[in-house]
């Protein structure tokens, strides 16, 4: 039980991966709770900010971003004695706090649910067959014989990690116990429908238009089932384009009849960023792994470049076709 080793640390920060999204930050958050709850005292610290359609989670307000506060997340992360990593599975995943935490004399816990993870923590808890590092993060309280202290906030955190890292239980690795564990959740006082609609029902006009726009432009691979949408910082800019904006776009490509890869792929400042989706047995982290510095599940990937926006596209168009002959 890892509760022996985490109850005796007086310096605990939870840390997780650079561009944020719902099950980094729904997990991050759900066990700081439940780590106040058994009565210690943690610091959640983010590389960089997260999508401001999360601000409404309880405790959000108190993350530390690095890339605002460098000095107070350098000073939480060298005084830890315990450092959770939660989802990802390689330092390289949270940026400029890599070194601090490789450097870090602290017992380093990481609890992820992507593949091929490396060895750099201590402990590990990683079953790439999850659906989310949220799930995980309910087996973690589980596994200490603490599941009776999940509350409407621990499940707040838990719900919303799970339901946008499945697609909202659509996505295959969705097992029979990720519906028990929702079921408990709402026995425990969550309310279900107010996170759906806090999280995918409170859009700004600018980012409907922007919808519009970006699907207009999606484009057919000939002769392979593959789609994508591929946006310059320009264009992104005429919709006063903000963190999250974009978030979802890759799965309408997804959905087209016949088609089995998807991509969105995004200009920003200095670098390319790339998300990959599939059906089936189409393994999008290998291709994101070979020919884009990327990775993730076998069916939702990401990856970035450094070559120009208009090179990158095609570059995607000419490695898609070699990937799947």
């Amino acid at each position: 039980m890892m509760k022996d080793l985490i109850i005796e640390k007086k310096n605990i920060v939870i840390v997780s991966h650079k561009n944020p999204d719902g099950d980094a930050i729904g997990s991050s958050l759900a066990l700081l709770h439940y780590l106040n709850k058994i009565g210690i005292e943690a610091k959640v610290v983010l590389p960089d900010e997260f999508p401001e359609f999360y601000n409404w989670m309880y405790g959000s307000d108190a993350i530390v971003i690095a890339e605002k506060s460098w000095k107070v997340a350098s000073d939480l992360i060298d005084n830890a004695d315990l450092i959770f990593c939660l989802d990802f599975n390689d330092l390289h995943r949270v940026g400029n706090l890599q070194e601090k935490i490789r450097e870090s004399d602290a017992v380093k816990i990481m609890i992820d649910h992507h593949q091929h993870p490396k060895d750099f923590a201590d402990h590990m808890i990683s079953r790439v067959d999850s659906c989310s590092t949220a799930q995980l993060i309910y087996e973690f309280i589980e596994s200490n014989n603490d599941r009776d202290l999940i509350d409407a906030t621990i499940a707040e955190g838990i719900y919303t990690g799970i339901i946008t890292d499945s697609g909202s239980f659509k996505y295959s690795n969705v097992e029979s116990k990720t519906h028990l564990i929702a079921a408990h959740l709402i026995e425990v006082g969550l309310d279900h429908t107010k996170i759906h609609e806090n999280i995918y029902d409170q859009n700004y006009l600018s980012r409907l238009h922007l919808m519009g726009y970006a699907l207009n432009k999606i484009e057919l691979v000939k002769n392979i089932p593959v789609a994508f949408i591929a946006l310059s910082i320009k264009e992104l800019n005429k919709f006063n384009f903000s963190k999250g904006a974009t978030e979802g776009l890759v799965n309408y490509c997804l959905s087209i009849k016949g088609v089995q890869i998807a991509a969105f792929i995004r200009e920003d400042h200095g670098i390319v960023k790339m998300s990959f989706r599939s059906k089936g047995d189409v393994k999008v982290n290998e291709f994101a792994s070979k020919y884009f510095e990327g990775g993730g599940h076998i069916n939702a990937a990401g990856g970035k470049s450094t070559l120009p926006f208009n090179d990158v596209v095609e570059k995607f168009k000419k490695n898609i076709i070699e990937y799947l002959a």
